[in-house]
């Protein structure tokens, strides 16, 4: 597994199987956020196959479907709230990318913007394409 560290309490990864989320659970997790539309997978890895994956591994879990392009503040709301002080989460997509994206629009008007651009990219996300948008959020919440 790819899993790419965002703060002590997140990581973020491509697309995880139903046979890794043990070893999730093993390695301290206890949040599975799955941002990965149905539409893009089959049913061996859709959203009732890992929450029986991370129900069986003791995790809670939750779907979070984000169509790229299909940002809404209710799944901004939802992302937050599944992942804060719910202990280690990991949260997935086809790359990792729009589960960044997420985290940084919670971030925002909470870190400086280029604070939040740097921890992506140490990540290997390059989220300049969102930039507007975190500063868009940011100026609402300041």
């Amino acid at each position: 597994m790819d899993l790419r560290q965002i703060t002590p309490d997140l990581a973020v990864s491509p697309q995880i199987m139903p046979e890794d989320v043990p070893a999730l659970a093993q390695a301290g997790f206890k949040v599975l956020v799955n941002n990965r539309p149905d539409d893009e997978v089959g049913p061996d890895i859709d959203h009732d196959a890992m929450a029986m994956a991370a129900e069986q591994a003791g995790m809670r879990y939750h779907y979070l479907p984000f169509h790229p392009g299909q940002i809404t503040p209710q799944l901004i709301a939802e992302f937050g709230a599944a992942t804060a002080g719910q202990g280690p989460v990991i949260a997935y997509c086809r790359s990792g990318n729009r589960s960044t994206v997420l985290w940084a629009l919670n971030q925002a008007g909470r870190l400086p913007e280029a604070e939040i651009l740097r921890i992506a990219a140490d990540a290997g996300f390059d989220l300049s394409g969102v930039s507007p948008l975190i500063s868009s959020l940011a100026s609402r919440k300041g």
